[in-house]
């Protein structure tokens, strides 16, 4: 005998209910007829399937909190003993957690990454900054500002701390 595929999935759903009502108390939910022509060849127990339950649905996800990237070790010890230089904030994204800083005496733009922020504040554009300098991986032809310090906050602007305590300069 030869069975179509919509009769065998009837009978397969059909023991699989079985099954399940055997094992459970509760008696099955009743089925519901189908609603329009696409649905005839589909199970009849079909439901809509309820979302699992998240604890961030329906919240905002925080800003990431800044942790020191994974640097190679002689990397790091030849950012720290280098020399300090001074710029301004060029801009800074909190989402993203990068941006740049202009150098003070003149040069193209350096990378700023939001784990090599030290201090409580987030920066913001025309902040003063020192910093060091450490190249960027895998090429080194580019670099990025390493331990930078806000040194002065821009007058007339809010600063934001880490943990999201806004103070007005």
């Amino acid at each position: 005998m030869r069975w179509g595929l919509p009769r065998l999935a009837v009978l397969l759903a059909a023991a699989a209910a079985r099954q399940r009502s055997a094992m459970s108390s509760e008696p099955p939910p009743p089925a519901q007829p189908p609603t329009h022509q696409a649905s005839v060849g589909l199970l009849d127990t079909q439901q809509a399937r309820d979302r699992s339950p998240s604890p961030l649905r329906g919240h905002v996800v925080p800003s990431p909190l800044p942790t020191r990237r994974t640097r190679t070790f002689s990397a790091t010890v030849r950012a720290s003993q280098g020399p300090v230089y001074k710029g301004v904030c060029k801009c800074f994204c909190r989402s993203k957690g990068h941006g740049f800083i202009t150098p003070a005496d003149g040069g193209p733009d350096i990378f700023l990454h939001i784990s090599d922020v030290e201090g409580e504040y987030v920066p913001v554009e025309g902040d003063e900054v020192t910093y060091k300098m450490c190249s960027i991986p895998p090429k080194n032809e580019k670099l990025q500002a390493v331990e930078v310090v806000i040194t002065h906050l821009a007058p007339g602007t809010k600063h934001e701390t880490w943990s999201g305590h806004v103070v007005s300069s």
